[in-house]
């Protein structure tokens, strides 16, 4: 379960505009039937194209790009960013830990943006963890301060991985995981910081950070079906419910799980899941002990919960090799990913009768992983929420599920893939 933190829960629905545009205007609107394949409504002004869902994912994930930035204790050793000789110290917790920090150049997307996701792919070995920060410009020059997004490791036996408060002073402030401009940005800095236990040789390291940033206005039709009609992953299914009570100090399963219990889907298809050996302290014949692991491994001892997103893809990016959070405009472009065999975690959140077929009435927020699409278009899920894995594979109205994703998590999605998938190509932005 996710609750909305989202400032796209004010945006109207299409199912919304829709009723509002029928009061006001006679001309009948073009119908999308259950199988989903129409096409879109020719309908009220109200509706906004998909090229006015602005979002760009910016990277940096080799020798030239970390290079761009500014390096103080940390150096490029294959590839990945790593903690030299540290240049700095901080205390948590009573223990001191050494630093170093890479500063990243400004990123500008080529539109304004409101909303700002990071996500990373690091290794924290032993006592080391990482921290990213991120500042904002906006049109004047002004700039913010630098905002504390998380505290990461991959364990928890040192560092409690977690979020900060609002830091709510100046341009922006952080939501759990996604950092609100009050006003439009134009462009950003991300900081990392890479420490360890003071006098300990321990070397963390990032392969990996980026960040979404976007601008959302409006809403659109429901989109035509694409390059994924009939084309369904055999992704393997897997319950939330079946761990309803177990271990409240992470969550306590049930409702709290669909974030670990979808991101153990995907790991699961791409046979990246961790052995036995990782989860030995879960006793013998609970089920699916691997979504435990995955709880433990992405809560957020300050949100109080397993739904952070970049908690989630960077726990994925340890045992897949690669992951990062995103939006997308529209199904057609998640259609573009199952065609490349890459299945998608996606948040969605609805009220009573808007996702029929759903195993719960409603929802403030939920992950599902799309699997695939009909040969009509509509959409194929492994949802978390049925309460046996049978009753996880879903098929729901494209149109609807496009309502429940797109307005609400502004297509909030989670990309985690191997190396033997690539990425759609394209001239797309956002991944």
């Amino acid at each position: 379960m996710r609750l909305p933190h989202r400032a796209l829960s004010g945006l109207p629905t299409r199912t919304a505009l829709l009723t509002a545009a029928a009061a006001l205007t006679a001309p009948a609107l073009a119908v999308v039937p259950a199988g989903g394949a129409a096409a879109a409504p020719a309908g009220p002004a109200a509706y906004k194209r998909a090229d006015q869902r602005q979002i760009t994912y910016t990277d940096w994930d080799t020798g030239a790009d970390f290079r761009r930035g500014a390096m103080r204790g940390v150096v490029m050793q294959k590839g990945r960013l790593k903690l030299g000789a540290p240049v700095a110290s901080s205390r948590l917790g009573g223990t001191t830990y050494d630093k170093g920090i890479w500063t990243g150049p400004w990123s500008t997307p080529g539109h304004a943006f409101t909303e700002l996701v990071a996500s990373w792919e690091a290794v924290t070995p032993k006592d080391s963890h990482v921290v990213v920060r991120v500042r904002g410009r906006d049109a004047s020059g002004a700039r913010s301060s630098w905002d504390t997004l998380a505290r990461w490791a991959a364990g928890d036996a040192h560092v409690k991985r977690s979020t900060f408060g609002r830091q709510d002073d100046d341009l922006a402030s952080v939501n759990v995981d996604t950092w609100q401009a009050k006003d439009e940005l134009v462009s950003y800095q991300l900081r990392v910081e890479l420490l360890r236990r003071a006098g300990s040789a321990a070397r963390p390291s990032f392969d990996t950070v980026g960040a979404v940033a976007s601008r959302l206005t409006g809403t659109q039709a429901t989109s035509r079906p694409g390059p994924g009609r009939g084309i369904v992953l055999p992704v393997p299914r897997y319950s939330q419910y079946v761990h309803s009570g177990h271990y409240p100090q992470w969550g306590g399963g049930g409702e709290a799980w669909c974030s670990p219990t979808s991101t153990s889907m995907v790991l699961a298809y791409y046979d990246a899941l961790p052995g036995p050996r990782a989860y030995s302290w879960v006793p013998d014949g609970h089920p699916d002990p691997v979504v435990d692991l995955a709880a433990r491994m992405t809560y957020d001892h300050e949100y109080d919960g397993t739904g952070n997103w970049p908690f989630n893809t960077a726990y994925a990016a340890t045992r897949a090799g690669h992951a990062f959070v995103t939006r997308l405009r529209s199904l057609r472009e998640a259609e573009r990913f199952i065609a490349a065999g890459i299945p998608l975690v996606v948040s969605v959140a609805f009220g009573a009768g808007e996702l029929d077929g759903a195993p719960i009435s409603s929802t403030n927020g939920h992950l599902m992983v799309i699997v695939g699409f009909t040969r009509s278009g509509d959409v194929v899920v492994n949802d978390p929420a049925g309460r046996s894995r049978k009753q996880v594979r879903r098929t729901y109205d494209r149109g609807q599920f496009e309502d429940v994703w797109l307005p609400t998590s502004g297509g909030l999605t989670y990309v985690v893939r191997d190396d033997a998938h690539p990425l759609p190509t394209g001239n797309q932005t956002n991944w």
